[in-house]
């Protein structure tokens, strides 16, 4: 819990100092993007904090755990790429999606040569003949690390969704790794967690400063290798736990490819306003019509996360209960999508189930 504490202190401290520095530069300008959904310039160089809170929280755990400690300062160096070319976009606005993903998958695959972040086992017989190779597994860690920190990136829409999420899923991932003796997979999720939390308390509810693509590419390497580290280093954890841990922000990120691939016809890289974070604040805060102040307006983004926090919880509960049994969890993943798809289709119809409703 130290070393929650501190990674904490520190993203808390340099997120504020960024947050007040009229230097902070990186403000988000644009309120009116089909995903842009605050009413005032803000900051978006939240993961600033956040990595600079792991970076002081692995120096302390070095210091007091050199074995443990080493491993975690080489993962979280593995995610410089990813991290700085995030910043980078969020200063110049001039990375593209496709940079930014090679990027994010150059740190997989530093983490899978340091720290042998690599999958080895997947339950399905098809993967599992692939990762059986050392090139197959390295492809499939690389391909599944990127797709989880585009993911992330994808669902920070709104004021706290993203962070809150990843603080879920490293929570789940810290049960796990303290039920099966793991330190270093434990002092990483702990870590995480405190310098994520460090970044809320200015993101949620107020929305005084954003991830940006640094922290969220940052955060979502750093959840994904920490699940891969986990079940590679502890074969008696299912390798469906960190996939359903994690379904949330990969099965947005799927079913937003297949809705606009193939229902609308656009490429899959298209930014859209109607993702289901978007038609939860659209179409179930009844009273997000009329007054448009920007203390309103941020009033209603930061009370839209707690719906998809649910939704996360929905998969992040079963997963820490049944973390050693495959056939269980395969079959929560698929009650996920189909509740979620069933989801998503009554609420883009206006025909949202009532429990859903706001109500003042």
């Amino acid at each position: 819990m130290l070393l929650l504490m501190a990674t904490f202190v520190v993203s808390l401290a340099l997120t504020l100092l960024l947050v007040r520095s009229s230097k902070a530069g990186a403000l988000d300008f644009d309120t009116s993007g089909p995903q842009k959904f605050h009413a005032m310039p803000v900051p978006r160089v939240g993961g600033v904090g956040i990595f600079g809170g792991m970076a002081a929280g692995i120096l302390g755990l070095w210091w007091w755990t050199p074995a443990v400690g080493g491993d975690a300062g080489l993962l979280v160096a593995c995610g410089l790429p990813a991290f700085l070319v995030g910043v980078h976009e969020d200063l110049t606005k001039a990375i593209s999606p496709r940079r930014r993903l090679a990027a994010t998958a150059l740190s997989a695959l530093l983490a899978a040569w340091l720290v042998d972040g690599v999958i080895e086992h997947t339950a399905l017989p098809g993967l599992d003949w692939l990762v059986s190779h050392r090139a197959g597994a390295i492809a499939l860690t690389v391909f599944a690390v990127a797709g989880v920190a585009n993911s992330v990136n994808i669902i920070d829409g709104f004021n706290g969704l993203a962070s809150m999420c990843a603080v879920l899923i490293l929570a789940s991932l810290a049960y796990v790794g303290a039920q099966v003796g793991d330190t270093l997979v434990l002092s990483l999720a702990l870590g995480g967690i405190g310098a994520v939390l460090g970044f809320f308390v200015w993101n949620f509810p107020a929305g005084l400063i954003f991830l940006g693509d640094g922290g969220a590419y940052f955060v979502g390497f750093y959840v994904a290798e920490v699940a891969i580290l986990l079940l590679h280093r502890n074969p008696q954890v299912s390798p469906m736990f960190p996939l359903l841990v994690c379904i949330y922000p990969i099965f947005e990120t799927v079913f937003s490819i297949y809705r606009r691939r193939f229902i609308r016809a656009l490429p899959p890289s298209m930014p859209d306003g109607i993702h289901l974070h978007s038609l939860v604040y659209r179409r179930l805060m009844r009273w997000a019509v009329g007054n448009r102040t920007a203390k309103a307006l941020t009033r209603r983004n930061s009370m839209t996360s707690p719906y998809l926090w649910l939704l996360c919880m929905f998969s992040v509960v079963p997963a820490v209960s049944f973390w050693n049994q495959t056939g269980v969890l395969m079959g929560f993943v698929a009650l996920f999508a189909v509740t979620y798809v069933a989801m998503y289709w009554r609420i883009v119809r206006f025909k949202t189930p009532r429990w859903l409703i706001y109500r003042r």
